[in-house]
């Protein structure tokens, strides 16, 4: 259980194991996306969710700290999110998904900002003060990351100038 909050204890990584836990999501997503492409990520994500919130639950529970710094399975399903424009837009394109970098860079920093910063969703999620608010918070830093990287994109490619 602990292994699962912690992500294989990268979680116990410090300083900013927050950080750690985005920054090891990205080979796992690299080597997810080589195995089975954008929809086994996706997949991915579901099943780290569940289990996530399942062992945030369960070690949480009892304790004072509803959201210790080294549970930082969600950090890994955020930034997996962040990540889904990469798979998607490389499976559409049939190119290989290193070829996109741009979208990682941005995915990782944008994700990380949305996730220190907490804007409107983010923080409202984070207030719940239980282990669903601990993903949740995460999940929607996710969204909100992979949106801009979205708009960044077309606006490199010069779709939405």
């Amino acid at each position: 259980m602990k292994a699962i909050a912690s992500f294989f204890y990268v979680g116990f990584l410090k300083p900013a194991p927050g950080t750690w836990g985005s920054l090891a999501a990205l080979p796992v997503a690299y080597a997810i996306l080589l195995i089975g492409g954008f929809w086994l990520l996706i997949a991915a994500t579901v099943a780290a969710f569940a289990l996530g919130l399942w062992a945030t639950r369960r070690l949480t529970e009892d304790a004072t700290d509803h959201d210790p710094s080294w549970i930082v399975i969600d950090e890994v399903v955020g930034q997996w999110i962040a990540l889904f424009p990469v798979g998607y837009g490389a499976m559409m394109m049939s190119v290989e998904f290193w070829r996109l970098w741009p979208g990682w860079v941005s995915g990782f920093l944008l994700f990380r900002l949305f996730d220190i910063w907490k804007p409107w969703l983010v923080g409202r999620a984070d207030r719940r003060g239980d282990a669903m608010g601990v993903m949740l918070d995460d999940v929607i830093a996710g969204v909100f990351s992979a949106i801009v990287s979205i708009i960044l994109a077309g606006l490199a490619h010069g779709v939405l100038m």
